[in-house]
């Protein structure tokens, strides 16, 4: 594989984004170009934890599907070398969540970029950084 994409927003949105983990889940791509990203998924029962909220697991995956895609977008593949998340509220079944991602900077092989995850009212649901290797 070149390490050079010559048309990355295609190959965020062609490739990147139909990954099979983010398939099988669910996880759609609402929108790509350049430098960001923005992914979805509706919370399914079999995404719930104990306590009938959003499996942590599920919000970190839209969340890296859409670091993913963003940071694939910019021309060189990206792979995460970090990924740190701070949960603020719940997702409930049957909710919608969405996962932005946008760059904070961009260096030559490292990348660093911010994710939100906001769902029904535009409510807070989680907040993280990932640090991306540019190959």
């Amino acid at each position: 594989m070149d390490n050079f994409i010559n048309d990355p927003v295609c190959y965020a949105k062609d490739v990147v984004a139909n990954d099979p983990m983010a398939t099988f889940l669910g996880i759609e791509t609402d929108e790509v170009r350049s430098g960001y990203a923005r992914c979805s998924i509706t919370i399914k029962s079999e995404f719930l934890n104990a306590v009938e909220r959003a499996h942590g697991a599920i919000i970190y995956a839209v969340m890296d599907q859409a670091f993913a895609v963003a940071s694939n977008s910019t021309g060189n593949v990206a792979v995460s070398l970090h990924f740190s998340v701070n949960y603020i509220s719940a997702a409930l079944a049957g909710e919608k969540i969405f996962a932005e991602a946008t760059p904070v900077n961009m260096g030559k092989k490292v990348s660093v970029w911010k994710i939100e995850v906001r769902g029904s009212n535009d409510k807070m649901i989680a907040t993280g950084e990932g640090l991306a290797y540019h190959k």
